[in-house]
């Protein structure tokens, strides 16, 4: 399976990314492995969707990174997204 997630950390900056385990690159991201989210740690995991073909989750990763992907971001967290956010 592959994963197309989306992270937040406390000041609302969001990062949207791909994997085949959730749970380690989560732990990356936290421990400062990943250089563009380093900075700004901790990230908590918001939103996930499970994919059986890698070419499916590449294709959902780079429309979420599009201003029309924020905008379906924005409506499907629409409740959880209580301020203003950054992708």
């Amino acid at each position: 399976m592959y994963y197309v997630y989306i992270l937040q950390n406390k000041t609302g900056r969001f990062y949207i990314g791909k994997t085949s385990s959730v749970e380690k690159r989560l732990m990356r991201h936290n421990q400062g492995e990943v250089f563009s989210t380093k900075p700004y740690r901790p990230w908590t995991l918001i939103f996930y969707e499970a994919y059986i073909r890698k070419s499916d989750a590449d294709r959902r990763e780079m429309y979420l990174k599009t201003a029309k992907g924020r905008t379906t971001i924005k409506t499907m967290l629409k409740d959880y997204l209580l301020y203003p956010f950054s992708i």
